[in-house]
């Protein structure tokens, strides 16, 4: 088996990420969505500048590996993380992506402007937060376990007051950590159905290409190389958890000789070494020079 990439979503972008990528790709988001993207922290706290701005960095740092002669033969998106893995794969092609990407973050910032987003339980159990959500959640105040990162760290969706009320209940049941974090709309729950229901729509106009190398879905936790699946998963991802748990899990089963996380950030290579001795590495933690330096080292062997 070859490489497992591994694509974060929201959460990790900041300031200064999009510093080596080339100006010609900046100017083709530009061209194709209308967005100058601006690569400050003030500018991510919209949206739409941290979706097309981690879409970017990370198709330029795809780019960059294959140029160099570097594969996946499986990846894995989390959330937004899906395009880039997509593209990653071959399914996606690069103008195609930013334009659904663009379109997916105008669709949750105009779903939500306030008082909804997403929280993080750590240190209880999926079927203890789904418990304690259902104290809480109802039309009111509606929140939602959500995505699962391990079998500890379970997210929550919905109202802020619903989603505080659940984090206190957490608190008093001994959870490690529990706290709002920094997303603005309640992604995969089901108050996301509009929102799918649009994207879907649009992803039809989208061509979706055969691949060699494996997709691991979002909505499922499986591997997949069909076409069906993978439109289905870009398209619906926000309205199921995102199963990270059993997607790395079923990577792991096909004994990757090396797991790649694609920038930013370094959180779930990290999670991975707490379950594998696979070699992981987080482009993050070296830059893209030195992480080309290496990687072509290691495939050299």
């Amino acid at each position: 088996m070859g490489e497992f990439w591994i694509f974060p979503g929201q959460g990790y972008q900041h300031a200064g990420m999009l510093h080596d990528v080339p100006r010609s790709l900046i100017d083709k988001v530009q061209n194709l969505t209308g967005v100058e993207l601006t690569d400050t922290d003030e500018a991510y706290q919209d949206s739409i500048q941290i979706q097309l701005g981690i879409l970017t960095l990370q198709i330029d740092q795809v780019n960059q590996l294959k140029k160099a002669g570097i594969k996946p033969q499986i990846v894995g998106g989390h959330s937004l993380g899906v395009f880039g893995a997509a593209y990653a794969a071959e399914n996606l092609r690069c103008e195609d992506a930013i334009r659904i990407v663009y379109q997916r973050a105008k669709l949750m910032q105009n779903a939500y402007h306030t008082g909804y987003g997403m929280g993080v339980v750590v240190g209880l159990s999926r079927q203890q937060v789904e418990h304690l959500v259902a104290q809480v959640n109802s039309p009111v105040d509606p929140v939602f376990a959500s995505n699962q990162n391990t079998a500890v760290q379970i997210a929550l969706s919905g109202k802020l007051t619903a989603i505080q009320k659940v984090i206190k209940l957490a608190k008093r049941r001994g959870a490690q950590t529990a706290k709002l974090i920094k997303v603005p709309v309640p992604s995969h729950s089901p108050l996301m159905k509009n929102v799918a229901k649009a994207l879907s729509k649009d992803l039809r106009e989208i061509q979706i290409f055969p691949s060699s190398i494996r997709y691991l879905t979002n909505y499922s936790g499986m591997v997949t190389q069909s076409i069906d699946d993978i439109r289905y998963d870009l398209g619906n991802n926000l309205i199921h958890p995102v199963y990270w748990e059993q997607m790395t899990d079923v990577a792991l089963e096909f004994s990757p000789n090396l797991i790649v996380e694609f920038s930013p950030g370094h959180a779930f290579s990290k999670l991975i070494k707490t379950k594998s001795d696979i070699r992981t590495f987080a482009i993050d933690d070296y830059g893209i020079e030195d992480s080309l330096f290496l990687l072509k080292k290691w495939k050299r062997g």
